[in-house]
């Protein structure tokens, strides 16, 4: 009988007051979503944060976020205990990984009670590791990855942490094998739902207990797909297998 193996995934970013956590640089904006064997759920964690202190100039025009706006948003130690709650488990996929998690840490060691530290709630793959590997010598930042793989980011005229955690997304699972490694997954599925219902059951009791929403295709989406289809068609030389009857 096929063991069925839960992955929880969250791809995460963050934008903060400047690129120093020696400087006492703060996080101001967190962006999650949510990936359960390669597929994203619709869950997210998003939220802004008042770091009680100036933004650099410098940041303020990558990410266009200002301190006027964050002065009413909550501080890191309001949101904290939401944001490890929806992070613990998971394994973190960050571009850049050291950057956001040093920032993380930086901000646990200022809450009180007991100090945590990321990779004691997570395990984490760093993405900008990932594509130096595989594309030694290129440029490997994410509008790079981007355009190598072809996903879509005709949305960021600015950085934003969830915005580029969405990116980010489809930028792993692109470079992760894709498309194909989806299909094979929901082949793997259709195998394990033959076998009983109580395993599918024991399966998704071992989920974290968070609803997951259904999210369904709009019209401008489907016809996006399409014209991705038609893409991968032409490319491979007619051999697309979504496209085959």
């Amino acid at each position: 009988m096929a063991e069925n193996i839960v992955k929880r995934q969250v791809i995460l970013d963050t934008e903060t007051t400047g690129i120093s956590t020696a400087e006492d640089h703060r996080i101001i904006e967190i962006g999650c979503v949510e990936m359960v064997n390669r597929r994203l759920t619709g869950q997210t964690f998003h939220q802004y944060i008042n770091p009680h202190r100036e933004i650099d100039a410098g940041a303020i025009e990558v990410h266009g976020i200002t301190n006027e706006f964050l002065a009413d948003k909550p501080s890191f130690e309001d949101v904290a205990e939401d944001f490890l709650q929806f992070i613990e488990g998971a394994e973190l996929i960050i571009h850049n990984a050291p950057f956001d998690v040093g920032f993380i840490d930086h901000e646990l060691k200022k809450l009180k009670g007991e100090k945590r530290r990321v990779n004691t709630l997570c395990s984490v793959l760093d993405t900008l590791k990932m594509a130096r590997d595989k594309h030694p010598g290129q440029k490997n930042n994410l509008d790079a990855l981007c355009k190598r793989y072809d996903v879509d980011n005709s949305n960021r005229e600015l950085h934003g942490a969830l915005l580029d955690a969405e990116i980010l997304a489809d930028v792993y699972l692109a470079m992760t094998g894709g498309q194909v490694s989806m299909l094979l997954a929901a082949e793997e599925e259709v195998e394990t739902k033959s076998s009983s219902d109580n395993e599918v059951e024991e399966t998704l009791s071992s989920v974290p207990s968070r609803k997951l929403r259904v999210i369904r295709a709009s019209e401008e989406e489907l016809v996006a797909h399409e014209a991705m289809l038609e893409k991968v068609q032409k490319s491979s030389g007619g051999e697309c297998v979504w496209l085959k009857s």
